[in-house]
């Protein structure tokens, strides 16, 4: 019978047959955010480097590309506690880094995006380097994470153990083969995990030194041991791309590429100022790299034009990694962690739909000292490290140093932060302090007194006793 017969005979309209049919199952999005270790802001081709980089530039091509995204913290552990909270690591009670006979780690009233997402039925795996605590209740398998497998603090620290889930399989680590076995771990858990939705995190161990790299990379490059390790984890994401493609979840999967701060002895910040350690953009801006087909418009035609020269679509708005969990949950449809949000979820920038979100200003931390704001295309530096990072100069006196002239950068015009132009902007200086200041009560009590010892101790002997900015309770 025809559809029009059938309707008159019948008396159904193809209204009530249209409400009548199934929906389409809502097949949940898997995610796999891949993080690199000290790697510089001009490390990747796609981002300036003269290192070959063709699975991240394809990558980019394929998504998005950020030119002005930032790691939560200029050292290790409380950018992966920010990454994987949606928190300042000074809230996780993670300011420094973590050694391998702290007792303590990432706070346990936290919730990690693993935590957050095996209610909604997600498989979770962490492959690679944790640096979150290194007794029992604070490894991965503790924090949400089905299985472990990876060095749990930096690959300088001793004893030197990768382990698997809570027990340590091999001491001390072979570097060499560190990241191949770390790709052929996340590639067994794709495959295994194919019909379930899943969050595979892949915190890389390199390029953080001792640098170590494959035979099959070694002297590669052409630009030494450290373009070796970056092309070996490029190699890495091809791998993971690749098996994406394979297994049928492709089209269905988010996957996030970036690092955890700025690069150390070796690797490029690119344009910017300072590196690791530092609050200037060297220090924590990052390469950023997202891609999920058909639902992040690529620069242009459809996507099967695409080849490895063509541009990406590029975002100019400022995002960090605190905006991973809150931007999962909202591709997840799920709710997000009870503890307030430092991050905001940044998928309409993704997704093309805006040009910039709202957010409160970001801030800059070395250790439990505030040192910067940044509110629009303006960061205010207030305090600062007496000594750059990771020099042999001795530190006298006060680490951390409060400015006596505030200097304020317009870091879209001057990412390079050469220019200060506070004394042309005094209402937009007073503004971010103001904002600083509303802000810091939220922040833990070592927040606070950091902020009020650095404002209240003179930076010369003979100073007067005028500063710049109040005490907070």
């Amino acid at each position: 019978m025809r559809r029009r017969s059938f309707i008159k005979k019948t008396g159904v309209s193809a209204l009530t047959l249209a409400t009548r049919a199934p929906a389409a199952p809502v097949v949940p999005p898997n995610f796999v955010v891949i993080l690199a270790d000290d790697l510089g802001y001009g490390d990747l081709g796609c981002y300036g480097s003269r290192i070959a980089t063709p699975n991240l530039d394809r990558m980019a091509t394929e998504g998005v590309q950020f030119n002005q995204f930032y790691a939560a913290s200029p050292v290790c552990s409380p950018s992966r506690a920010a990454l994987l909270t949606g928190r300042y690591g000074v809230r996780c009670g993670v300011h420094t880094v973590f050694f391998p006979n702290d007792t303590n780690g990432l706070a346990l009233n936290e919730v990690t995006i693993a935590q957050m997402l095996r209610p909604a039925g997600y498989r979770t795996k962490c492959v690679g380097k944790w640096h979150l605590g290194r007794p029992a209740p604070y490894l991965p398998t503790a924090r949400g994470f089905d299985e472990y497998y990876g060095i749990p603090y930096s690959n300088d620290m001793e004893p030197s153990v990768l382990m698997r889930d809570t027990e340590v399989i091999e001491s001390p680590v072979n570097l060499s083969t560190l990241t191949r076995r770390y790709t052929d771990e996340a590639v067994h858990f794709i495959r295994r995990s194919r019909s379930s939705p899943f969050f595979l995190y892949l915190p890389h161990t390199f390029p953080h030194i001792p640098l170590a790299v494959s035979p099959d990379f070694a002297g590669k490059s052409g630009m030494g041991l450290y373009g070796d390790v970056i092309q070996e984890l490029d190699w890495s994401v091809g791998q993971v791309l690749q098996a994406l493609r394979e297994n049928g979840v492709d089209e269905n999967t988010l996957v996030f590429f970036t690092s955890d701060n700025g690069p150390w002895f070796q690797g490029s910040p690119g344009r910017l100022r300072g590196r690791k350690g530092d609050t200037f953009e060297g220090g924590m801006r990052e390469p950023f790299i997202a891609r999920l087909p058909g639902r992040i418009p690529v620069s242009g035609a459809v996507r099967q034009s695409i080849s490895p020269t063509r541009q990406a679509r590029r975002v100019d708005a400022m995002a960090s990694t605190l905006d991973l969990l809150p931007t999962i949950a909202g591709f997840a449809g799920v709710p997000v962690p009870r503890n307030p949000l430092d991050g905001v979820d940044i998928g309409p920038l993704l997704r093309g739909e805006v040009k910039d979100v709202d957010r409160p200003p970001f801030l800059y931390f070395s250790g439990w000292n505030l040192q910067c704001a940044r509110l629009g295309p303006w960061k205010l530096h207030m305090t600062r490290n007496n000594v750059p990072a990771y020099t042999a100069e001795p530190k006298v006196g006060n680490y951390n140093l409060r400015l006596l002239n505030l200097e304020l950068y317009d870091v879209d015009a001057d990412p390079e932060e050469a220019d200060d132009v506070s004394a042309q902007n005094p209402a937009m200086v007073a503004d971010i302090q103001q904002r600083v200041l509303q802000m810091l009560p939220s922040f833990p009590a070592e927040v606070r007194a950091a902020w009020n010892r650095t404002q209240s101790t003179p930076v010369y002997p003979n100073e007067p006793g005028a500063y710049p900015t109040p005490i907070v309770p």
